[in-house]
């Protein structure tokens, strides 16, 4: 099953985020609002839009609160792509050129900072005392987990734990945040609120933990990006840090793994990794996060929307994009 069919019965909520989308990164200085419309043009999954809309669901259903929230989201999201692109020098993404590449990095810069103020403005109008602070709290935890991942580059010492909390601040975080934020909106009960975050934390760790698989499994047709690009910018990931603590193939690893590796090292580490387990292992982690996912779903009230998420959860485990 494809992502777009279990969105299906969204559809109308979908488009009419879509067109605010597109209203969103309109300027009036042409160059920024060229490379912002490059950036939404590069779609997506919208994975958190629609995080917003289902858990929306289990409150009193708001669609104009829940489509403000949902655009402002995805824009934050946006905005962090475009500089990651920077930070990681990528160039490309979901097999387009970045904002970077087609502008250079000040411009990228400058989008993902417009991009950024346009989302703060959009939930400025929410009189909601709780969603800012829940959200600039984690956008604070997001940075942060960036940072930690620079700092992390090419470190083959590092431990399971630090893998851990890093994807969590990268990724869970915000997708947490969607579905927290889609029940604070429609005034949804504390209880369901804070299931539904534990929903999105667990998710979100599995959905990381599944990327950094595909960076070694799939292909770039279906990335968008080489394999093995990760391993390439020194991004040490679970697979890897399995292969390097755990196994045999761990010295050879830590013997190839440096900065400026050549394509030829970085596929000879691949092989280390793929013989070394590590993609099992990995796999067999986002399982479990995928599991305590499921467990937080069963606490909410049966019905098409819970059904949405939990299609959503097990798309997530199988995917290869």
């Amino acid at each position: 099953m494809k992502l777009m069919d279990i969105y299906l019965h969204l559809k109308p909520d979908l488009e009419y985020v879509e067109t605010w989308l597109d209203k969103e990164v309109r300027s009036k200085q042409k160059d920024l609002e060229n490379a912002a419309i490059h950036l939404l043009k590069a779609g997506g999954k919208r994975i958190r839009p629609v995080f917003v809309l289902l858990s929306g669901q289990f409150g009193q259903y708001d669609r104009e609160k829940l489509a403000r929230v949902a655009v402002a989201l995805e824009l934050i999201h946006m905005a962090t792509l475009v500089h990651d692109d920077v930070i990681d020098d990528s160039k490309t993404r979901r097999g387009i050129p970045t904002v970077r590449s087609e502008w250079g990095n000040r411009m990228a810069m400058y989008t993902g900072d417009f991009i950024f103020a346009r989302a703060l403005s959009m939930l400025s109008e929410l009189p909601y005392v709780q969603i800012h602070q829940l959200l600039s709290k984690s956008i604070v935890r997001m940075c942060e987990g960036e940072i930690e991942q620079i700092r992390d580059f090419y470190s083959l010492e590092q431990n399971f734990r630090r893998y851990l909390r890093r994807i969590e601040r990268k990724t869970a975080i915000l997708m947490e945040v969607s579905c927290k934020l889609g029940a604070i909106v429609t005034d949804a009960s504390q209880s369901v609120v804070r299931t539904l975050g534990r929903y999105g934390h667990f998710l979100g760790m599995a959905f990381q933990i599944v990327d950094d698989i595909l960076d070694f499994t799939s292909t770039q047709d279906k990335l968008g990006k080489p394999a093995g690009a990760d391993l390439l910018q020194g991004n040490i990931t679970l697979p890897v840090l399995y292969a390097l603590h755990c196994t045999q193939s761990g010295q050879a690893l830590r013997e190839t793994v440096r900065p400026n590796m050549s394509r030829t090292e970085a596929d000879q580490a691949i092989r280390l990794v793929k013989e070394s387990g590590g993609i099992e292992y990995a796999k067999k982690v986002a399982g479990l996060y995928l599991d305590k996912c499921l467990n937080e779903l069963a606490k909410l009230p049966a019905g098409q929307h819970r059904d949405s998420l939990e299609q959503i959860a097990k798309f997530t485990a199988s995917r290869e994009y």
